[in-house]
């Protein structure tokens, strides 16, 4: 008779082998530049943006075998035009594993042409920014925002119990006001360093259409101004 553990053995190389499927054998580096640059062109879009590139639908393999397994930060650099305003350009620049200091924000200002036409630029970091080079960073003509790689790893707004959040134009603004006789300082307030109103770049004095509707809240709608 054979015994009980050789009649499993087949079943645990098979489970095994499928188990296996989903281990991720490349680097982790990759896969996080990978997340990251999905979640910032899903970011752009939402604002209004058209990416120049065509990468958002890459899957992580075709994303290694373009940029390869330690990615060089300069060929992950993006830009996109505003749909409404193509006058409106925006950047995005990847830094290093290391300290971001005052040479490299240098360089930064260095690789912008046409720095007339640029309505923001976007970094994400990987490390820490000395007070020097945020200095530097304020001498920019045009709006600049930092994210750490590891704030866009997951596209917050597509989390199950993040409610739906709309943008607010300033007509539907002035609408809204009007509608219920109030003043904007009179809304619920959500700050700038709040992670929705970073994500959709909002700036003080913007309104937010928030949704609730799950299984977890009851259904209602409200709004919040940007201070």
């Amino acid at each position: 008779m054979e015994e009980d553990g050789f009649e499993g053995e087949p079943n645990r190389v098979e489970l095994g082998t499928c188990l296996s499927s989903y281990i991720d054998n490349g680097s982790t580096e990759s896969h996080r530049y990978f997340l990251c640059r999905r979640t910032v062109l899903e970011m752009l879009r939402d604002r209004g943006y058209t990416p120049t590139t065509s990468d958002a639908d890459l899957t992580l393999q075709q994303f290694r075998e373009i940029y390869g397994q330690s990615p060089d930060v300069d060929r992950l650099k993006l830009s996109a035009v505003h749909r409404s305003d193509p006058s409106k350009r925006i950047l995005v620049i990847f830094c290093g594993t290391g300290s971001v200091k005052v040479n490299a924000i240098r360089n930064i200002a260095g690789q912008i042409v046409n720095k007339d036409t640029l309505h923001g630029l976007i970094l994400i970091v990987q490390n820490q920014i000395t007070n020097q080079a945020m200095k530097a960073v304020d001498l920019f003509s045009f709006k600049v925002e930092i994210f750490q790689i590891t704030d866009l790893l997951v596209n917050i707004t597509k989390h199950a119990l993040k409610p739906n959040h709309q943008v607010l134009t300033e007509e539907e603004k002035q609408k809204l006001l009007k509608q219920y006789s109030i003043e904007e300082k009179q809304l619920p307030r959500m700050l700038r360093t709040d992670a929705i109103a970073r994500y959709y770049g909002l700036e003080k004095g913007q309104v937010v259409k928030v949704t609730y509707d799950g299984d977890m809240t009851m259904s209602h709608v409200t709004y919040r101004c940007v201070w």
